[in-house]
């Protein structure tokens, strides 16, 4: 059974970065690092869940929302079977519960279970 594990968020002041994690367990270091989907996605109190950023195809293809571009970047440490998301100039439009997501190319979907996000003075 795959599971993941978020960390990194907290409290930041407006401009501050984060940085998060999310590591696997249950998964080999050879499935992990095949052409899975791997996703940020965020929801904020009373709002729906939002794709954040993506990374697919072996990391050869990586997407972003456009709320983010230029300030947030995905990545994957195949090695460590970990994803991350680098955010920076953070604003209090980007406080959110964060979630990671894998889509296992067998079709299986796997969530964490969120890291909170509050960006404030």
């Amino acid at each position: 059974q795959v599971q993941l594990m978020e960390s990194g968020g907290g409290l930041v002041q407006p401009g501050g970065s984060l940085r998060l994690s999310c590591t696997a367990s249950g998964v080999s270091g050879f499935i992990f690092s095949g052409p899975n989907r791997m996703s940020w996605y965020r929801q904020a109190p009373g709002k729906e869940r939002d794709l954040v950023a993506t990374i697919a195809n072996f990391g050869r293809t990586i997407n972003y929302a456009d709320s983010v571009k230029g300030r947030f970047t995905i990545s994957r440490d195949n090695a460590r079977k970990t994803l991350y998301l680098q955010m920076n100039n953070l604003s209090s439009e980007d406080t959110a519960l964060y979630y990671c997501n894998v889509l296992m190319v067998s079709g299986r979907d796997y969530w964490g279970q969120g890291t909170q996000v509050t960006v404030s003075s």
